[in-house]
């Protein structure tokens, strides 16, 4: 299938209905992933969302040197091309170096930027260059409104295909927190505005080295978001999130995306009918 106008793809749902990404923190195999992407782009069919499935071929920005990275990059990518070829989804992942871009672009739909690395010029260049939609996580550091100087980048670098990403501001040193504000100021820009809802939900800087998290809060931070009218939501996603190789403590256990997304789906309905009748 033929994902090269992403953007009219993302909003391609016949009933209004958010876009989803969503998949597992990091590529730990090839079975896992291809589990999640069958199960989620099944929900997601019968729902009418449009849906990106998201892994990590590899993990740079790690709390220990002896955390988990990866599988391999060649073989967590060729695991990615085959969900996409399996499933016909469009697929995204991070990168982290500019050398990176072209490489991962012959692989997936969507390149990724990290929040910690949303400023880097060449980064951003690179991935624009490629022709691949280039996804911008907002870094916890910065205000939404600055969010438009990075997108700037990207579309001066001659790719109209961008996203922004809301994923919680630091507060305090251990915790983050979503403004809602941001969601609307983003799309100011012109381009979608995605809320990852599980990483929102980090407990980042942990004494023990492993950061932490609220999935309890995930349907809470997701409504909310749905509400103000997000176009997409990033939800991580496993099969069993106590055995995941990173960021279990705040991923979605893979048997509750079901009920989430029926339950984002009506909201959206709601703001849908609101949206196309003021005088209600």
């Amino acid at each position: 299938m033929d994902y090269s106008n992403i953007t009219d793809y993302l909003a391609s749902s016949t009933t209004g209905n958010f876009f989803l990404l969503a998949g597992p923190c990091v590529i730990e195999g090839e079975e896992m992933a291809l589990d999640i992407a069958e199960r989620v782009a099944s929900l997601t069919s019968a729902l009418a969302i449009p849906y990106v499935f998201k892994g990590s071929y590899r993990k740079a920005n790690r709390s220990r040197i002896d955390s988990f990275t990866g599988i391999g990059d060649e073989k967590a990518l060729k695991i990615l091309r085959k969900v996409r070829e399996t499933f016909g989804i469009p697929v995204v992942t991070d990168i982290h170096t500019a050398e990176e871009a072209a490489m991962a672009a012959e692989y997936v739909d969507i390149l990724q930027i990290p929040a910690f690395l949303c400023r880097q010029t060449d980064l951003l260049v690179a991935a624009a260059k490629t022709g691949r939609m280039v996804n911008i996580k907002k870094g916890q550091f910065l205000s939404p409104e600055a969010m438009r100087h990075a997108v700037q980048k990207v579309r001066d670098a001659g790719n109209p295909q961008v996203a922004v990403t809301e994923r919680g501001t630091t507060f305090g040193y251990q915790d983050l927190i979503v403004d809602y504000r941001g969601i609307p100021e983003m799309q100011k820009q012109g381009c979608p505005v995605i809320l990852d809802v599980t990483h929102s939900l980090q407990q980042p800087n942990q004494t023990a080295g492993v950061t932490g998290g609220r999935p309890d809060m995930i349907e809470t931070i997701a409504r909310a978001g749905i509400a103000v009218g997000v176009d997409g939501i990033f939800i991580e996603t496993h099969q069993n999130p106590a055995v995941a190789k990173s960021d279990g403590a705040n991923m979605l256990p893979l048997d509750q995306m079901g009920k989430l997304l029926s339950h984002l789906t009506l909201i959206r309905a709601s703001v849908n009918a609101i949206n196309s009748n003021p005088n209600i």
